[in-house]
């Protein structure tokens, strides 16, 4: 793949406004070649950076970031990384969304690296010429890696900065295949509305808890430790939203940024800095009193299942209440839908209320799914 080179200024075209060589195409640019990254980036920045939702849970809408917020954002980002000394950035993260816009572009600025960036995961890594660089993943990016273990393996260190749906079960396998201490998983826990919330860092066994950005703070009555002291320790009843203060806050355009915000995840505090996360609140069912997070069975699912994309999407019943519906796309040409409701029933503990079979499911860049309608036109399979 061709790499166009482009100018510092002509990829700071961020957010809801990249043009199309800046988000669709591949490019490369040399910030190892700019003596004043700093000053470069808050000349050319505009004030505020326009970014919209994903609509993965309702209709898009437009948050504005302040300049100064981004770039210091992308200075945090950096100090998580840095202890790997990269030398060159690779990303696939699109810069129109906030998470590419930080990792893709003001990440290496902060860096003083060059970045390469590609829209698609088809083919292999770029060659950089570094032997310790930070991939910017996206979900399918994992299945890329492990298709080129041997370049990953010609490598000092690879540390993948994640910042999207759950980790694919890949992202372990990955880890193992790479070796001891050639490769790290940096993990990020935020969205469009808060920018970063939580990071967390491991490279094998199971990832530790979340912890806070230096600057994010729980906000009082939401996560954080009991008012008797107490800090979480797994037991039911410590299961909080989580709230936050940040002085990063996204604002609709012509309102002021709020001072606190609800993330709508669920977690277990363990003290005044960190947390284990249970997972989104809406994606967090109880069926036959199991609790169960969607985004881990959907992960286990796909493993199980002979499908080319699934969906879990919570419903309500009338007669048993909270349930989920499953949306599967057969593989082209298959025989079968791929539909194991064995294996369905073996995750959830039942049965889904009804499986779908889809044409396709509309996601995200970043691979969220999209709010399901009817235009789905699903074929609806009794269970």
């Amino acid at each position: 793949m061709e790499y166009q080179k482009l100018t510092p200024a002509r990829a700071l075209a961020l957010g809801a406004g990249a043009p199309p060589e800046v988000a669709d195409r591949a490019w490369c640019v040399r910030w190892d070649e700019v003596p004043d990254a700093a000053r470069t980036v808050l000349r050319t920045l505009p004030a505020a950076l326009e970014f919209h939702t994903s609509g993965s849970t309702g209709p898009s809408r437009r948050w504005l970031r302040a300049r100064g917020d981004a770039w210091r954002e992308a200075g945090m980002l950096a100090e998580f990384v840095r202890r790997d000394a990269p030398q060159a950035v690779v990303s696939f993260a699109p810069p129109v969304h906030v998470y590419g816009a930080l990792a893709t572009v003001l990440l290496p600025a902060r860096l003083g690296v060059p970045v390469w960036y590609r829209p698609g995961y088809i083919g292999g890594l770029p060659d950089t010429g570094a032997r310790r660089i930070v991939v910017v993943a996206t979900p399918w990016i994992f299945s890329l890696l492990l298709r080129h273990m041997d370049r990953v393996r010609s490598l000092e260190h690879v540390t993948v900065l994640y910042s999207s749906a759950m980790l694919p079960a890949d992202a372990a396998v990955f880890l193992r295949e790479a070796g001891p201490g050639r490769a790290a998983i940096v993990e990020l826990l935020g969205s469009t509305e808060t920018g970063g919330v939580a990071v967390r860092r491991w490279s094998e066994g199971e990832p530790p808890a979340w912890t806070l950005f230096p600057d994010v703070a729980f906000a009082g009555g939401g996560s954080g430790p009991a008012p008797d002291g107490r800090t979480g320790g797994g037991a039911a009843d410590t299961a909080v939203p989580l709230v936050i203060r940040s002085p990063r806050l996204a604002h609709r355009p012509g309102e002021p940024a709020p001072h606190e915000w609800t993330t709508g995840d669920l977690v277990e505090p363990v003290d005044g800095r960190t947390f284990r996360l249970l997972g989104r609140t809406g994606r967090l069912v109880k069926i036959n009193g199991r609790r169960i997070n969607l985004d881990e069975a959907e992960h286990t699912l796909r493993a199980r299942l002979d499908c080319a994309d699934l969906a879990l999407v919570p419903v309500d019943d009338t007669m048993i209440g909270e349930h989920v519906d499953l949306y599967v796309v057969p593989r082209p040409g298959a025989a079968s839908a791929g539909t194991d409701l064995a294996a369905v029933r073996a995750v959830l503990g039942a049965r889904p209320r009804t499986t779908h079979v889809v044409p396709a499911l509309g996601r995200s860049a970043m691979g969220k799914l999209q709010h399901l309608t009817t235009s789905h036109s699903p074929t609806g399979i009794p269970t």
